[in-house]
């Protein structure tokens, strides 16, 4: 399908956290014709080779057959992580809009499919060692996210054994922050309200120890480029995307030279389930059990046959991060606006 100038590769939910890092490096690509980007509010950013279209995946009206003809590929980003308090939405627009995804795939012929899944697609896993591609992928039923993210592996193997012809790649990136997604992510997980300047050492004399919180991170445009080689290297399949080192208490307490203070699961999250409860905090406590249980990720499979290696570690993306937090740092789209509170 590649013509003289180049690859087209259609991106959906291109406005938000992963998708404005995703089409800025493809529209740098020499090797990529145009990005055709889809989201539910078209923006005023116009990076170059780049054309918008106002796709809401929830409705059943989207003509994306007609959107994906003649692509080289489709990299489907598009997710929806609120509202925690009522699933069925979420699973209209992240399950049901993806299943859409992968028919017009299949209707429009496309060779390449390159879906964003997630740790959160991960059954519980040690925190001792890291896990490889091979890991179950049942998530947590609990967590709507971690729900539908399996959900959707399922899918994909049942789309992979119908459709052989098609490149079938499945990213699974650890926890991802920018600058730029400051702003975004506050509102998503800690609520409109909640100023980011109180993200600061000195008002943080100690940090809760959780029991089972250790995770990883990786810095979106690191990920970003980990879907631009997908859309060019034959590959596919599974991969785990993943900064060293871990996050834990113990480097928390480094960056914000505060002493970690053990504290129980149960006090942790009857705490998180009382202000969710009360609409006070957008992330569920489903979510904090399923966080408390996700493996850690080995990535070697991404550094031997794609090539790819994090540019930053997990401890510069937590930085850059919170200067955003606190800075109310944002991007020219809708879901990405910059905002200070306080």
């Amino acid at each position: 399908m590649s013509s003289e100038s180049g690859r087209k590769v259609v991106v959906t939910g291109a406005t938000g956290n992963v998708g404005t890092s995703v089409v800025r490096l493809l529209a740098e690509d020499p090797e990529i014709g145009s990005v055709v980007g889809l989201a539910r509010r078209t923006p005023e950013w116009a990076p170059p080779k780049t054309e918008w279209s106002a796709v809401d995946l929830a409705s059943e009206q989207a003509d994306l057959d007609g959107l994906f003809e003649g692509a080289d590929a489709v990299v489907h980003l598009a997710w929806a992580f609120q509202p925690t308090h009522d699933p069925a939405v979420t699973w209209r627009t992240n399950v049901l809009g993806s299943m859409r995804v992968f028919e017009a795939v299949a209707a429009a012929e496309v060779p390449v499919l390159v879906h964003a899944s997630s740790v959160g697609a991960y059954s519980p896993g040690p925190k001792d060692r890291p896990v490889d591609e091979s890991w179950p992928t049942h998530g947590w039923p609990d967590a709507a996210y971690c729900r539908e993210k399996a959900y959707l592996e399922r899918a994909l193997d049942t789309f992979e054994r119908d459709r052989p012809g098609v490149r079938v790649v499945r990213m699974r990136p650890a926890f991802l922050f920018k600058r730029e997604s400051a702003s975004e992510q506050r509102r998503i997980f800690g609520g409109r309200f909640l100023p980011g300047q109180v993200v600061r050492p000195e008002l943080l004399p100690f940090l809760p120890d959780i029991p089972g919180l250790r995770v990883q991170t990786l810095h979106t445009d690191d990920a970003a480029e980990a879907y631009r080689l997908a859309v060019r290297t034959d590959v596919r399949g599974a991969f785990n995307l993943a900064a060293e080192p871990p996050v834990d208490a113990e480097l928390l307490g480094e960056m914000f030279d505060a002493r970690p203070v053990r504290m129980p699961r149960t006090a942790a999250r009857s705490a998180i389930a009382a202000a969710w409860n009360l609409r006070l905090l957008p992330a569920s406590p489903h979510l904090f059990d399923a966080v408390l249980r996700l493996p850690l990720m080995d990535c070697t499979r991404a550094r031997v046959e794609l090539g790819w290696r994090p540019e930053r570690t997990a401890t510069e993306v937590l930085e850059e991060f919170l200067r955003g937090m606190r800075a109310g740092e944002g991007a020219p789209t809708e879901p990405m606006r910059g905002r200070k509170v306080g």
